[in-house]
């Protein structure tokens, strides 16, 4: 395939979109299952960036979303009749909120099985098997904040765990001792945002690491010494428009790099040049594209990573900095 193109497929990305998960013999389908509700997120939020929601069914989308739902234990499952896992919940809450259809949701329900995955230490777990990440409290505090409940969360456990998990380079890992990391670095400072906590992070430190993200190619990479991802292009830079830090990155060759890692022929965007498109990358790398101020691409909010003005109405926008709209 050739990636060479200097231009926004958004036609070509759109249609890619639109024809995942079609074919429901292909063994890709199934073999992605434990993906399904995060991918529908990952689709609709990169078709809002293109401003082309309506490119999948509403009706079905919301009609399939509610199947997930596990009554047992108030939370949902990334498909039908699987466990409920606190990933695939916020994509479900984020879904329903996109689309207007909350009041599907039994919230109360929903709340309660969040916050049951409260570890004493204020970590949360992933499930009711333990599993414990920084990833999962970012995700309580975001579905609490769409469904106007983070009046149920204990703060300052929560603050508290996240704040343990900071490192002498200003970053933040996984759980504490972890190493740093640019995916825990978004989910800890979007996490604080939130919270209004952002003046727990060491802002000069931090910031300059998540420069040094940046390699020649214009690419950024998760941590020292790794191979440029186009997922970082959300991650880092989101980041650092919590920080008010945008301006740190080399934006035009960061553009380029993502550019790059389109597939001209089929549409959607791949984690380098050269590899296949998915849509986890395609949604990262537009919503990338979006911070980076690209022209005729709708603004997400870096903290929830859903439209802005969604965001906007619901009461929830932060203070954060984004390129200035000069393409346009």
């Amino acid at each position: 395939m050739s990636h060479e193109t200097n231009t926004l497929l958004i036609p070509l990305h759109v249609s890619y979109i639109e024809n995942l998960g079609k074919n429901k013999n292909d063994l890709i389908y199934h073999l992605t299952a434990h993906l399904r509700m995060n991918a529908i997120y990952w689709g609709l939020t990169a078709l809002c960036t293109m401003n082309h929601r309506e490119a999948l069914d509403r009706d079905e989308m919301i009609d399939y979303v509610m199947s997930c739902w596990d009554e047992e234990t108030g939370g949902f499952g990334a498909h039908p009749d699987h466990d409920a896992h606190i990933l695939s919940t916020l994509s479900a809450i984020q879904i329903l909120v996109t689309q207007d259809a909350i009041g599907r949701l039994d919230i109360d329900r929903v709340v309660k099985f969040i916050l049951s995955l409260q570890q004493p230490s204020g970590v949360f777990a992933g499930d009711s098997f333990g599993e414990i990440d920084t990833r999962f409290s970012y995700i309580a505090v975001n579905a609490l904040s769409l469904l106007g409940r983070l009046g149920d969360l204990n703060v300052e456990k929560t603050v508290s765990y996240i704040v343990q998990c900071r490192n002498f380079d200003g970053g933040f890992g996984s759980r504490i001792g972890a190493e740093s990391h640019a995916g825990q670095v978004f989910v800890c400072c979007a996490a604080l945002t939130i919270l209004d906590r952002l003046d727990e992070i060491d802002t000069p430190t931090l910031s300059w690491w998540l420069a040094e993200r940046q390699l020649p190619n214009g690419g950024l990479n998760g941590r020292p010494e790794k191979l440029e991802d186009v997922c970082y292009s959300f991650w880092v830079l989101a980041s650092l428009s919590m920080l008010k830090k945008v301006h740190y990155i080399d934006s035009d060759k960061l553009i380029s790099f993502i550019l790059s890692a389109q597939d001209p022929e089929g549409g959607g965007i791949a984690d380098r040049p050269g590899d296949m498109p998915d849509v986890f990358h395609t949604h990262f790398g537009m919503a990338g594209l979006s911070l980076l101020g690209y022209p005729g691409l709708v603004d997400i909010d870096p903290v929830y990573c859903m439209p802005a003005a969604l965001i906007e109405n619901l009461g929830l926008r932060k203070g954060w900095q984004s390129l200035e709209r000069r393409m346009r």
